[in-house]
């Protein structure tokens, strides 16, 4: 099996989550025995196709709630691929608590639809003020951010788990003469 774990990132930390994703896909699906596999992640803007991909997870840093332009794109330019894959969507970038229970800060239902992904998955960002940009540092300043990682490690480990048993159900299913 070959997964493609594609990612928009500024600063680095969304690609972490989308390795870690990789790393621990890879190895609970080697576990239940669905056979040799394989995680790309690469950076959403040099995905060209996704040939010979069977599954994908894709994921973007959020800035003011949107995801960048890079993913944005891979999702419109691919979705007839994609529609045709498993997918599973994420994003990286809040910071803090919520201010209101519930409420998803990052609006990303026009790429649910258009990827026709599985689900969306929503995870805390870094702060890291010496890696910002001026007007990211002058933004999180004005909102009173701290600097700190807020990604919650055991949840995204958990997560690439739950895609790697939806995968081997999958797989379990497919004739194996790929």
């Amino acid at each position: 099996m070959r997964i493609l774990v594609a990612v928009a990132t500024r600063h680095g930390a969304t690609r972490e989550i989308a390795e870690q994703i990789a790393v621990v896909a890879v190895a609970a699906l080697e576990e239940t025995g669905a056979g040799s596999t394989v995680a790309d992640v690469v950076d959403a803007e040099h995905v060209a196709s996704l040939d010979g991909y069977d599954a994908v997870v894709l994921g973007s840093a959020v800035y003011l709630g949107h995801w960048l332009e890079s993913a944005r794109r891979l999702v419109h330019e691919h979705r007839e691929q994609l529609r045709r894959l498993p997918v599973w969507l994420f994003s990286s970038g809040p910071v803090g608590r919520p201010d209101r229970t519930g409420e998803d800060p990052v609006d990303v239902s026009d790429l649910l639809v258009a990827s026709g992904a599985r689900e969306h998955r929503l995870f805390g960002g870094r702060i890291d003020r010496a890696r910002l940009r001026f007007p990211e540092r002058a933004v999180v300043t004005a909102l009173r951010v701290r600097d700190g990682d807020n990604r919650d490690w055991p949840m995204i480990r958990a997560w690439a788990r739950t895609i790697a048993g939806e995968l081997a159900a999958v797989s379990a299913r497919e004739p194996q003469d790929r």
